[in-house]
């Protein structure tokens, strides 16, 4: 078999269709996992994602749909993951196969609670996958400028650079331009943080404050992630890159970021839960945060940023007092 023989989406949301999008313009044929069957009944009747990004048309015909985990995982080589990280657990752990010989591709953008584990790390702890067997997608690529055909630049990183070059060209289009890395771990803590960084972005777009702040705040959120970053996983990287900068600021700017827009929602004076519940989609900021605040009680790194937003999502602590001492004491 060459690699990557025979590729799964896993997930039904809006990340998910926009990647199976992507693998048909170059694949004949893919599998694809939701959880429901009913959506994939929907599906099937509309030639759409019946509750996502429902301007995508697909032709039906080259893709066979699955409900059920084990199954499609038996019946693909490369496995690409994108339902959000709080339940990949919940859904792998419904797997009665083994994931050892698949090639398995991280494009979550979040990080596995309680346990606070990257992904990838998670799968090599718990699934005795080897790192060679493990890569992810990064950078800024909203699933919404996918759909509508705009140029997205994502990083595949993978711990064998041949295997990421092979990904690269699976991935490449006429709208897609792929960059390849070896940093997996760097760039998951990075696609973390800047979910913590959009929550704060929208939190201060909430409160009213202006663009001009705003440029002070990210400038800030980056050298809180380049620290963070370093600390936990030291090796040689460039911050400014797209893998890492521009997650960020696509993440903290975009219209298109649940991130922010749940941020958003809190400075206007939602509650936490209230907020959770309009979106009717998950922000994976509002986990990663906890995540990352129990996390750096381990390393102790200075990140005011992050740690206002603990603040606010987990201690119930005012949003505009606490941005006021970040822009009083913090930002500079």
């Amino acid at each position: 078999m060459s690699f990557p023989g025979k590729i799964a989406v896993l997930g039904g949301g809006t990340w998910a269709t926009a990647l199976a999008k992507i693998m048909l313009n170059h694949e004949k044929h893919i599998n694809w996992y939701m959880r429901r069957p009913e959506q994939i009944e929907d599906f099937k009747k509309t030639g759409h994602n019946p509750s996502y990004l429902s301007n995508v048309e697909f032709n039906l015909d080259r893709i066979s749909f699955y409900s059920d985990i084990t199954q499609v995982v038996e019946d693909s080589d490369t496995l690409i993951l994108a339902v959000p990280s709080p339940f990949l657990k919940s859904h792998l752990e419904k797997l009665n196969t083994t994931l050892t010989d698949k090639f398995i591709v991280s494009a979550i953008k979040g990080i596995i609670p309680p346990e606070n584990l990257l992904v990838t790390d998670y799968l090599t702890q718990y699934y005795n996958i080897p790192p060679e067997n493990l890569a992810i997608v990064g950078g800024p690529c909203h699933a919404e400028e996918i759909a509508l055909e705009r140029l997205t630049y994502p990083t595949i990183a993978c711990a064998d650079i041949k295997r990421a070059s092979a990904l690269s060209g699976i991935f490449n289009n006429r709208f897609v331009k792929t960059s390849i890395s070896q940093d997996v771990a760097g760039i998951e803590l990075a696609a973390v943080l800047k979910n913590v960084y959009a929550i704060a972005s929208g939190i201060c777009h909430g409160l009213k404050y202006g663009d001009n702040f705003q440029a002070v705040l990210v400038s800030n959120a980056i050298s809180e992630m380049e620290k963070f970053v370093d600390i936990v996983s030291p090796t040689n990287r460039n911050i400014q890159d797209s893998a890492y900068l521009g997650d960020l600021l696509v993440t903290a700017y975009s219209s298109f970021s649940r991130n922010r827009t749940f941020g958003s929602m809190i400075g206007k004076g939602y509650s936490v839960k209230a907020a959770q519940i309009e979106m009717e989609m998950v922000a994976e900021g509002y986990y990663g945060t906890k995540c990352i605040s129990e996390m750096n009680e381990k390393y102790s790194v200075n990140i005011p940023i992050a740690d206002m937003v603990y603040r606010v999502l987990y201690e119930n602590a005012s949003a505009r007092e606490e941005v006021k001492i970040l822009r009083e004491q913090v930002l500079k």
